[in-house]
């Protein structure tokens, strides 16, 4: 077990999945959220992904209790102050992110590394209204976290060498596997993610095809583990018009525009598993995989 304690701001689905890669890589493992319900909702649903990680054989009761043990819940800034690195998981909101990193930067030691997980905005400007911009990295986990190996690693303008290989360190010993991008609207993945979901969801918008017959004619055909529109219900489809409305402002690509069908859907409350309806539906919100 390391000695460094990672701790995990937002306990949504990717935060969730980051809590559960941080503990099951041998990190003592703090998930911060203000709601003290959505914690314990939280710690429920890890508690679920490794029941059927063990029912599967791929853990043992014994590691599970030892990683459950790890993680403990926070609702106070004042309680991850001596974590040597903070990941960010929130609303993808450049205003939002900075009122968090404010109140984390004024408790945390000038030692604790910042990193945000955001997946379309510009890690040099989260990282100017940080408080630490020299000690600041990028660290895009996809989705689900818990279940995919890659991250995007991009420093910002400011961020120390030593630094950023200290945060590459610490995500090659969670288990993960880095990869190095720039500070570029979308990096490499959401680049072309998100204008390829769009052209999905207008697919259905269009009435060329069914939700399910599109997931199953882009796994087929091109071999992903996941449809587009399967994809979209994972991670939100108000976070899908978030990360349309950020690509599309900076590169003005018509792709990356926001579908008409998508903001319907959301007025809608129809957002995907968390809502338990998106473009398909489900019977169950527990955290995706095992």
């Amino acid at each position: 077990m390391s000695n460094l304690s990672i701790a995990v701001a937002g306990c949504g689905t990717m935060g969730t999945g980051i809590a559960i890669v941080a503990a099951r890589g041998g990190f003592p493992t703090v998930l911060y959220d203000v709601d003290a319900g959505r914690l314990e909702q939280a710690r429920e649903q890890m508690a679920a992904f490794f029941a059927k990680s063990v029912a599967r054989g791929k853990l043992t009761e014994q590691q599970v209790d030892a990683i459950m043990a790890r993680v403990s819940l926070a609702t106070r800034p004042e309680q991850v102050a001596d974590c040597g690195l903070v990941i960010e998981a929130v609303f993808e909101d450049l205003a939002v992110k900075a009122k968090l990193f404010q109140s984390l930067d004024a408790v945390c030691s000038p030692q604790t590394l910042f990193a945000s997980n955001t997946s379309t905005l510009s890690i040099t400007e989260i990282a100017a209204v940080s408080g630490r911009e020299d000690r600041f990295v990028g660290m895009h986990f996809c989705l689900p976290a818990q279940l995919m190996k890659l991250v995007e690693m991009s420093p910002g303008i400011n961020t120390r060498a030593d630094v950023f290989e200290r945060a590459w360190a610490i995500c090659e010993q969670m288990g993960q596997r880095p990869v190095k991008t720039q500070d570029q609207p979308g990096f490499i993945l959401n680049c072309f993610l998100v204008p390829f979901n769009n052209d999905a969801i207008r697919l259905v918008e269009q009435g060329v095809a069914e939700p399910a017959d599109i997931d199953e004619a882009i796994k087929g055909a091109l071999g992903y583990a996941m449809g587009p529109m399967e994809l979209l219900d994972l991670v939100g489809l108000d976070t899908q018009v978030l990360l349309c409305e950020a690509l599309h402002g900076i590169t003005h690509e018509p792709r990356a525009a926001c579908p008409p069908l998508l903001r319907r859907m959301v007025a809608a409350k129809r957002l995907g598993r968390k809502t338990q309806r998106g473009f398909h539906d489900y019977s169950s919100s527990q955290i995706f995989g095992s």
